[in-house]
């Protein structure tokens, strides 16, 4: 492969970049030893955020609570859950509950990690749902990996389903992910909007809040709602809905604004990426990497109740180079460990540590069915199936 990166028609830098070995498709099914994957790609030996996850199971034996689980998933109409095994590097499950499915975003990352590593023997249970499920004063225990924790909570927690489909799809079908997010800005600081911008349905009273503070402060905010599902009744309030705008748009501002939704907001990543300063609504939810944020380095913390937002926003609007650093600060954080390659690699990490875990051998229990593999012929799995270190590390 040669990659060639030209500025006004010359090469930068040592461009073209040649790498050599084998670079594999993603529907290639040409799978390598886990530490072998781990080494070329750069992946961290560890993850603080999943060792503290797992430190409350370090030893799991499945069958003293898979029947228990089930009995509490089977016939909820709130909880929906998949029990998930891996045998020889083929992917089997079962699902429970009225509505699943999500589980085609676990579908997807499992089977594209098969096609790249050979995987563990493990089983596991996903939740499909947002919301954490294991509290952590609940009498009966047991490990549930799930998209989004909290500090009540002993969920073990994965990238999310959000940033892991856009991870998948950056060069498919979706529009946004973290690296679109970089690249389709094109309005300097200096002309930016000092405005906190925002759009979002009624997913929380906060956000009706919001509503409230942006009339009354329409030289501070541009805040709207696009959907009302949780406050229908009260849409003649604090509609109208404005009409969905494209997230690069967001970025004509230079204040961006994040608030729970029913659970952590899931845009964050993107918002961190981009080139505008955010507003982070103080939460008992957190997303895999929420460990790395520090506030005033990486974000403006804002109390839970926003009584403190229109005081933030003035204050960046006084202190434009802070604002500004704090920026740098967290675009840094977003392409040092949010993109593709980190989520990957956050997700293989945390399946190893899992799988040393797991004192009996994964089951195929009665009714698990096989989630198909892509099936490709175009590919030839010889030599390097990754980028080797060397190439990787110039790039």
């Amino acid at each position: 492969m040669e990659i060639t990166v030209k500025y006004k028609g010359r090469n930068v830098d040592a461009s073209p970049y040649k790498i050599n070995g084998t670079i594999q498709a993603e529907d290639c099914n040409c799978p390598i030893p886990l530490e072998d994957w781990l080494h070329n790609n750069n992946c961290p030996s560890s993850h603080s955020q999943i060792m503290s996850d797992l430190e409350p199971f370090p030893t799991v034996n499945f069958s003293t609570f898979h029947s228990h689980v089930v009995k509490k998933v089977d016939k909820s109409g709130s909880m929906s859950v998949c029990n998930y095994a891996i045998l020889n590097n083929k992917i089997y499950r079962r699902c429970y509950g009225q509505h699943v499915g999500f589980k085609t975003f676990v579908d997807a990352i499992l089977t594209s990690l098969a096609r790249k590593i050979e995987l563990p023997n493990m089983e596991m249970f996903v939740n499909l749902g947002d919301w954490p499920l294991v509290s952590k004063h609940a009498k009966d225990l047991f490990p549930l990996f799930s998209w989004c924790g909290s500090t009540s909570s002993l969920d073990i927690v994965m990238p999310t389903y959000d940033i892991t489909e856009s991870s998948l799809e950056a060069m498919g079908r979706v529009s946004l992910d973290m690296l679109s997010v970089q690249g389709n800005i094109d309005i300097p600081w200096e002309k930016k909007e000092p405005k906190a911008f925002w759009r979002g349905r009624d997913s929380s009273p906060e956000r009706l809040k919001l509503i409230e503070i942006a009339r009354s402060h329409p030289d501070l905010f541009n805040c709207s709602m696009t959907n009302f599902f949780f406050y229908r009744d009260q849409e003649h309030i604090y509609g109208p809905k404005e009409k969905h705008i494209s997230f690069f748009k967001f970025f004509d501002y230079k204040y961006q604004l994040c608030l729970d939704g029913t659970v952590a907001a899931y845009r964050l990543p993107y918002l961190l990426a981009g080139d505008g300063l955010v507003l982070k609504q103080d939460s008992e939810y957190y997303e895999h990497f929420y460990g790395s944020l520090i506030p005033w380095q990486h974000y403006v913390p804002v109390k839970r109740d926003l009584s403190d937002l229109v005081e933030r926003v003035r204050w960046a609007r006084n202190h434009d180079q802070q604002a500004r650093d704090i920026v740098s600060a967290a675009q840094q954080l977003a392409r040092s460990s949010l993109l593709p390659q980190d989520i990957f690699c956050y997700h293989t990490v945390l399946f190893k540590e899992w799988s040393k875990r797991l004192v009996e051998e994964p089951q195929l229990r009665r009714g698990m069915e096989e989630v198909p593999q892509i099936k490709s012929e175009h590919c030839k799995c010889s030599g390097r199936s990754d980028l080797n270190a060397e190439a990787h590390d110039e790039l």
